[in-house]
């Protein structure tokens, strides 16, 4: 199994250790390949490194997260350009996913669960990702 988590569930997964985002986190990692690009990460550094979750988790918590998810991630590098999305900065995920070739993109973003599935990416949410059988 191969896995492309959104920004958005990297950031629940590190706010709440007990959260369904970390469980999905951990799943995700038991169970499978957590796949990274060079794009996604830039965007979960820039939100991790945002003021207003300060009073969440200091600098040295995030850069903790980031350093142990590129330890376990696979890395792809994106060779194809997509544009799918209603909202152009989420391609970079479909990108991953597909470059990657995923079994699933696990995301809290509508703009992306619209289009499941994509391409033979399934696209759910990580309660539906927590749900199926793997």
């Amino acid at each position: 199994m191969r896995f492309v988590l959104d920004t958005n569930v990297y950031v629940r997964a590190l706010l709440l250790e007990n959260s369904i985002s970390r469980r999905g986190f951990d799943r995700a990692v038991d169970r499978g390949k957590i796949l990274l690009s060079f794009p996604a990460l830039e965007e979960l550094e820039e939100v991790l490194r945002r003021e207003k979750f300060r009073k969440y988790f200091d600098e040295d918590e995030a850069n903790h997260f980031l350093a142990a998810l590129v330890q376990v991630a696979e890395w792809v590098e994106i060779d194809t350009e997509i544009t799918a999305c209603r909202d152009p900065r989420d391609d970079k995920f479909l990108e991953l996913a597909v470059g990657g070739r995923a079994t699933h993109l696990i995301t809290a973003d509508r703009d992306l669960l619209v289009l499941d599935p994509f391409q033979g990416v399934r696209i759910l949410t990580t309660s539906d990702f927590l749900s199926v059988p793997l």
